[in-house]
């Protein structure tokens, strides 16, 4: 929220958040592998558990606090005539709204919307109601953005309308209260009849066709959760229906508006909004979620294009290395030389006393280099890693670092030959920034990815698709106890791991990564194709070009290489 202020500072037109409200809940989950019906948990991240920490770390205290500051950056980047909801339960409502009412003012909250969740069939606890719905405090900023939301007439409704003139079908109801004008006005339209009894009101024509339908008040009881066989359904635990969200989006925003959930967990508000007309904004701290989110938006562009609707592109940012920053701040207190001993003791590692630029530890007959705590390591400083090692005698080095340049896999294969050293590539893990760890969490290699071009000559030229040769997962965030069992697996077949790749066939360094072709895993179908269907046939001339290739894999970690296209 705080990096959106620099461009969005007021600009927003509606924003709708779903916060964490469950003092029980943690962030590890199923997710599903392969082709059949299977699932593996997947573990939660240090960023998620540090921020589990943060937000119920001293109760409701540390919770409160936590939401304090994000609804006053909330209320920044609200736009003067914008709306805010915030979807939460009895246990925090309370609470919740004493905060809003403090940060928002209390004469900007305008009610509590009720929604029933469940139906009230299930069988209740012997010591107490049977707990139904969810609340949504409703905040509008200055303006007076709303519009009205109705439900169809019912059937029953309809059977008043028996007779019919001119205009169309109406029945004879009580006249509202109106001002002589008025009434005179629908005198003139013949809209009033006056009964023989002078006792009785007067009567007025109300039109069918002119009923926008039943005007919905703030107890919501006709949406249903998420089925667990609906289209809609993600399988992600907190996931919130559709027509919730479409009620809410256009009640409180425009086409064109900007919309934003800031804890989007499966990507309900995105799915919606862009399917509205409404642009929007999702961050969510969780990989998994971000990934879930793009496939479900992708899904989004698949209907519109195939419904002949227009669809846009939409971006993907990393904010980039908060949990490292604050582990640095907190615990290093900034030290790369500290951050470097960290690494190598949780690795069982010796320091190198007399530690040179690129050498800085040793295990066994291996070297050990630990990049920065805020660099990725690039080719550069592999090549010149292999000859330390080498001048030094070492036959086998290990490269350990936060993130990777793309291909450096590709490039090590390179060096092994021409240095003779083997080189790893270790990813350093999130658990090492628990506090009071002690224990070593697993150091295993980077995610491995191969990938060749195939051509197909036809009349004009020729059509360029990617195939998938290789893929090795890191299981970085698997639960240990599931380990072993699945490094074999991985092993023996990688491709069951994948859950979305795609292509851009004319990749430029530091241009955005295209989605020429991509495809994915859902819920409903397991497969997945591993050479693309694309038939790419958009180069401008005859020549050499890189496409690259982006792997997710179940747990919403993704993967990068380019391959070299000759056309």
């Amino acid at each position: 929220m705080a990096s959106l202020l620099a461009e969005f500072k007021g600009k927003i037109d509606l924003i709708y958040i779903d916060p964490p409200f469950d003092v029980g809940a943690d962030f590890t989950m199923d997710v599903p592998i392969g082709d059949e019906e299977e699932t593996i948990e997947k573990d939660q991240s240090t960023l998620e558990m540090v921020a589990y920490r943060d937000m119920w770390g001293k109760g409701n205290d540390s919770y409160l606090y936590m939401m304090y500051e994000r609804f006053s950056l909330m209320r920044e980047l609200a736009n003067p005539e914008g709306s805010i909801y915030i979807h939460c339960d009895a246990r925090m409502l309370h609470y919740l709204k004493a905060v809003a009412d403090d940060v928002f003012g209390r004469e900007r909250f305008m009610c509590q919307i009720i929604w029933k969740r469940m139906q009230s069939g299930r069988k209740a606890k012997a010591n107490k109601w049977l707990s139904v719905d969810d609340v949504l405090l409703f905040y509008r900023m200055s303006g007076k953005k709303y519009e009205p939301q109705y439900l169809p007439y019912s059937e029953e409704y309809k059977k008043r309308f028996t007779e019919k003139d001119e205009r169309g079908i109406y029945y004879w109801d009580n006249i509202g209260t109106y001002s002589e004008e008025r009434l005179q006005d629908l005198i003139k339209e013949n809209r009033i009849r006056f009964p023989k009894n002078p006792n009785a009101k007067p009567r007025m024509k109300n039109y069918l066709h002119e009923g926008k339908g039943i005007l919905i008040d703030n107890i919501w009881t006709d949406i249903a959760p998420v089925n667990s066989q609906a289209d809609q359904d993600t399988a992600y635990a907190t996931q919130k229906p559709e027509e919730l969200l479409e009620r809410v989006i256009t009640a409180s925003s425009k086409e064109g508006d900007l919309v934003a959930d800031l804890f989007c967990g499966s990507g309900t508000t995105g799915a919606v909004a862009e399917r509205l007309g409404r642009r929007w904004i999702m961050s969510d701290l969780g990989r998994f979620s971000i990934h879930t989110s793009r496939k479900r938006l992708i899904d989004v562009q698949r209907t519109l294009h195939d419904e002949g609707k227009p669809y846009r592109a939409f971006d993907v940012h990393n904010l980039g290395r908060y949990e490292r920053q604050w582990w640095q701040k907190e615990r290093l207190k900034g030290a790369d030389e500290e951050h470097r001993k960290v690494v190598l003791g949780f690795y069982k590692a010796e320091v190198l006393p007399n530690a040179g630029v690129y050498l800085h530890g040793r295990k066994g007959r291996a070297f050990i280099y630990v990049d920065g705590i805020d660099s990725i390591l690039t080719r550069d400083e592999v090549r010149a890693v292999a000859k330390a090692a080498r001048e030094a005698g070492a036959k086998e080095v290990h490269c350990m670092a936060w993130e990777f340049e793309m291909d450096l896999r590709l490039v090590c294969h390179e060096l092994e030959a021409s240095e003779g050293v083997l080189i790893k590539l270790i990813p350093i893990p999130r658990e090492i920034m628990e506090k009071n760890r002690t224990s070593p969490p697993p150091f295993l290699e980077v995610a491995v990815l191969e990938a060749e071009p195939i051509y197909r000559k036809v009349k004009g030229g020729t059509h360029v698709d990617i195939k998938l040769t290789k893929f090795l997962p890191s299981l970085a965030e698997v639960p240990s106890k599931e380990l072993e069992a699945l490094k074999e697996r991985a092993v023996k077949s990688g491709f069951d791991f994948i859950d979305f790749w795609a292509v851009d066939f004319n990749w430029h360094d530091g241009k955005p990564f295209e989605h020429h072709w991509q495809d994915y895993r859902t819920r409903k179908d397991r497969s997945l194709k591993t050479v693309s269907d694309a038939g790419f046939d958009k180069y401008p001339k005859p020549g050499k070009y890189t496409a690259c290739v982006k792997v997710v894999d179940v747990f919403g970690c993704d993967t990068s290489i380019t391959v070299e296209v000759k056309v």
